[in-house]
């Protein structure tokens, strides 16, 4: 598998949408015929008949049902947490004595559930920034293809961190290896939870977060956060929600979260990964968390209405 030169020679990517298959690009013209796209065998037909495209650019994965799947030197993990359940069975014939597992999904628990599934040795810890992506039924539109932040979970710059460091190079893929990955995952959860809970309940865009009503309540949601962050023994800060609360605002005053989007579109949303993820640590905590569980419960009946109205049409 992975020789004493730190090479990846073989890896499999599970999620073609607007995060896969734009990694996927740019991997693929290192590892070739080497790189697995793990879909179902309803996925795989519709791909081999109408393809994916990146900017109109008809990209030729190598499509791949689980069964099919061959033990892989590292897989990435690019589904929505809705998902990981149904990735986390898919990616099991590929897994063997030195492959690595690298999720870059949102928030805090895809570590914890894909290492119960194969141990905590084989997952780095991942995410991915400042994406540019919109998927719409493989047609993707991509002005920014992100950066990779990943690690151990202690920090150690192992072996395999640089193997991936060294893939990642090779095929122009943008990437940042940080002093904390938790602290670094944790401040991205802080921005997912206040920023796209709020968006999406409030129907609002970026720009609507230069008023003051909108950053009060940004306030209230991630000094709750924190607060839990901080009990976790990540060290997150009030000033570290400030610096985030000016960044929201360089931002595309009509740009909208994602979690808005999918209500928009009546898809569920990772409201039970972002809020209710705070919810359920403030219990481990004893630490309340009102404007989290209300936030919470708003956003799981106001998607579930959504879905039931377009249900019905």
């Amino acid at each position: 598998m992975i020789c004493s030169e730190n090479k990846i020679k073989s890896a499999a990517i599970v999620g073609l949408g607007a995060v896969g298959a734009v990694v996927g690009q740019q991997l693929l013209s290192v590892l070739g015929c080497d790189l697995y796209c793990v879909v179902d065998e309803g996925r795989k037909q519709r791909y081999l008949e109408k393809g994916i495209f990146i900017n109109k650019e008809k990209i030729d994965f190598k499509y791949v049902t689980p069964d099919e799947l061959p033990v892989v030197d590292l897989i990435l993990i690019c589904t929505k947490n809705l998902q990981l359940n149904e990735a986390i069975a898919e990616i099991k014939k590929g897994v063997g004595a030195e492959t690595m597992i690298l999720s870059l999904l949102n928030g805090i628990q895809s570590e914890v559930d894909l290492s119960e599934a194969y141990g905590a040795q084989k997952v780095l810890y991942g995410f991915i920034i400042d994406l540019q992506s919109i998927n719409l039924s493989g047609d993707i539109t991509c002005a920014g293809k992100g950066t990779i932040v990943f690690g151990e979970k202690d920090n150690n710059v192992s072996q395999r961190v640089c193997a991936v460091k060294n893939l990642f190079d090779k095929a122009g893929i943008s990437y940042r290896v940080p002093e904390s990955i938790q602290l670094d995952m944790w401040r991205k959860f802080l921005i997912n939870t206040v920023f796209n809970s709020l968006g999406a309940l409030t129907r609002s865009t970026y720009g609507a977060f230069r008023y003051e009503s909108q950053q009060a309540l940004a306030r209230k949601i991630g000094y709750e956060v924190i607060a839990v962050a901080n009990a976790e023994g990540i060290p997150l800060t009030k000033e570290m929600l400030e610096n985030a609360i000016k960044m929201n605002l360089t931002y595309d005053p009509l740009g909208k979260c994602s979690m808005l989007q999918d209500i928009e579109a009546g898809r569920l949303t990772e409201n039970n990964y972002f809020c209710g993820t705070i919810c359920r640590l403030g219990v481990k905590h004893q630490i309340p968390t009102p404007y989290c569980e209300f936030m919470f419960q708003l956003l799981d009946a106001t998607e579930k209405a959504k879905t039931l109205i377009l249900g019905n049409k």
